[in-house]
C-alpha cells in the first residue's frame, strides 16, 4: 500500500532482520510457526513486544503479533523509546509511510491528527524515528499478520512519569472512539547473569499481568534498569485500561540467552503479552 507522503526509510534492514522481502517473509513465519494461533479471552486492546534483532527476540515477538494473525485491518498505535536522539515529548509522526523490505506501511493521518489535538507531550516531531528501530522491529511482524494495517509511530523522548502518563491519557482520549491496537515496545533488563535479569524482569512481568501502569512507573523510578521502554509500557497499560481492558495475558517470557549463541552470562529480557477486554455485546 503505498503513499504520497514522506516515506521513512527502513533503517535496520539487513542487520537486525533480513534485507530481502523473500528472506524477511520466511524470517517472520519461522518466529510465528512454534507460536501458532494465539487466543486471548475479550478483544486485544494492547500488546507488549520486544524490539530486538529478530534472531533474538523475534520468537517471542511473534507471541504477541500472533494474537493479531487474521483479524481485520486496524490502525495499530506503536510506543517505543528513543534510543539515539534525546527531547523531551513524544514525538508523532503523523504523516507518509514507514518502509521494509515487504513494502510500506501506511500511517493513519486522521488518528496522529486526533493524537496530536490533544497536545503536550505530544509533538508532531518526525526526525528523531529516522534511525530508530524499536518501532521498526514490529513492523515485518505487523506487515505478515495483518494485511492492510495503518500505523501511528510515537516515540518517547524521556519516559518520564508526567510523559507517560501524559501519552496514556492523550491515546485512552483520542481512541475512545476508533478501532486500534496499542503496541508498546520494550526489553526488559540489560546485560545481567541469567538469574538476576530474570529475577528483575519477573517484576515487570507481574506489574504487566496485574495491569498496574503505577506500580510499573514507581518501580522504574528506583530502578530503570528494569526495562528500556518502561515508559511506553507505563503508558500502554494506562490507556488500555482506561479503553476497557481488564486482563493482561503473559504469552511468553525468555531471554537472549535462549537463542543466538545461548550466552547466559549477560542477557537482555524479552516480554510478549496482550491486553484485552471483554467482548462487546
Amino acid at each position: 500500500m503505498a503513499t504520497s507522503g514522506p516515506v521513512r526509510r527502513a533503517a535496520v534492514a539487513g542487520s537486525w532482520y533480513p534485507g530481502s522481502a523473500a528472506a524477511l517473509r520466511e524470517a517472520v513465519e519461522r518466529c510465528l510457526a512454534p507460536a501458532g494461533v494465539v487466543r486471548v479471552s475479550g478483544r486485544v486492546l494492547g500488546l507488549v513486544s520486544p524490539h530486538a534483532g529478530i534472531v533474538y527476540s523475534g520468537g517471542v515477538a511473534a507471541h504477541a503479533y500472533a494474537c493479531l494473525r487474521g483479524q481485520p485491518a486496524s490502525t495499530v498505535v506503536l510506543v517505543g523509546p528513543s534510543h539515539r536522539v534525546a527531547f523531551e515529548g513524544v514525538s508523532v509522526y503523523a504523516r507518509g509511510a514507514f518502509e521494509t523490505p515487504l513494502g510500506e506501511i501506511p500511517v493513519d493521518e486522521e488518528a496522529a491528527a486526533a493524537l496530536l489535538a490533544e497536545g503536550p507531550p505530544l509533538v508532531d516531531f518526525p526526525s528523531p524515528h529516522r534511525d530508530e528501530h524499536s518501532l521498526e522491529m514490529q513492523l515485518p511482524f505487523l506487515q505478515v499478520v495483518m494485511a492492510g494495517v495503518r500505523i501511528v509511530p510515537l516515540l518517547m523522548g524521556s519516559q518520564v512519569r508526567d510523559e507517560a502518563e501524559g501519552l496514556g491519557r492523550a491515546l485512552a482520549a483520542s481512541l475512545a472512539a476508533r478501532e486500534a491496537v496499542l503496541v508498546a515496545s520494550s526489553d526488559l533488563s540489560h546485560y545481567h547473569p541469567a538469574p538476576v535479569a530474570n529475577r528483575l524482569d519477573a517484576e515487570v512481568v507481574s506489574d504487566v499481568e496485574r495491569l498496574d501502569a503505577e506500580g510499573l512507573m514507581r518501580r522504574l523510578e528506583s530502578s530503570p534498569e528494569h526495562a528500556c521502554g518502561g515508559g511506553a509500557i507505563v503508558a500502554v497499560l494506562s490507556a488500555a485500561r482506561a479503553l476497557g481492558a481488564d486482563r493482561a495475558t503473559i504469552l511468553r517470557y525468555a531471554d537472549s540467552g535462549d537463542a543466538g549463541e545461548r550466552d547466559k552470562s549477560r542477557v537482555v529480557g524479552y516480554l510478549a503479552a496482550a491486553l484485552s477486554a471483554p467482548e462487546r455485546p
